[in-house]
């Protein structure tokens, strides 16, 4: 069982990525052997190992594969919307019940706490994510939709602690109403806009 007939590279490796998420996302990142991710793809073992050199390596890019198609689709439904918007229209999906893809997080992280070989790519990946979210600080920035002063990098980190906790704290173990989880971000983010920080010293309250 090699490369599937009339199936290009790229198709292959984009059923990898779907098996790799599904089969992770039941089973674990231990629990998973590179022959379950080759077989629910339909290929053999070595047909995987063409395109990925690791388990490793497999899961942190089906991390980054599933990203980018989320952004796509939100860049595509809304071209012109706002740095700002952007980001508090992924704030906005934190809370909720994520698909098998979405919680290839949680997986990577736990592995990478015990294994250098997988805490290595993962410090690439979350090291991309947060210039990435330091980026969209930076430009809305420049726009004038948030404060210059404040700290792109330290924002991001702030960032990639919500939505990595997010994967942790599914809605069966604890929910927030959407109204009431909107409100809240708006009013964090409308604090971040230029002249909506804390109060001066004597200011009041």
């Amino acid at each position: 069982m090699g490369r599937i007939a009339g199936v290009t590279a790229a198709e292959t490796r984009e059923r990898l990525l779907l098996a790799a998420a599904e089969v992770f996302a039941e089973r674990g990142y231990d629990g998973t052997r590179v022959a379950d991710i080759a077989a629910a793809a339909g290929v053999s073992n070595g047909a995987l190992y063409a395109h990925f050199g690791s388990k490793a390596e497999l899961i942190v890019a089906a991390l980054r594969a599933h990203g980018r198609q989320r952004l796509a689709r939100l860049v595509a439904a809304d071209p012109g919307r706002s740095a700002t918007e952007l980001l508090l229209v992924l704030g906005r999906s934190l809370p909720r019940r994520r698909d098998a893809s979405g919680y290839l997080i949680v997986e990577a992280l736990t592995a990478a706490r015990r294994d250098e070989d997988m805490a290595r790519p993962m410090r690439d990946y979350v090291g991309e994510r947060a210039e990435w979210l330091a980026g969209l600080v930076r430009a809305a920035q420049d726009d004038g939709e948030l404060d210059p002063a404040l700290p792109a990098g330290a924002l991001a980190h702030l960032c990639l602690l919500l939505a990595m906790g997010s994967a942790l704290i599914t809605p069966d173990l604890h929910a927030v109403d959407d109204e009431e989880w909107t409100a809240l971000l708006t009013r964090v983010v409308r604090a971040f806009a230029p002249g909506g920080g804390p109060p001066q010293s004597g200011a009041p309250q």
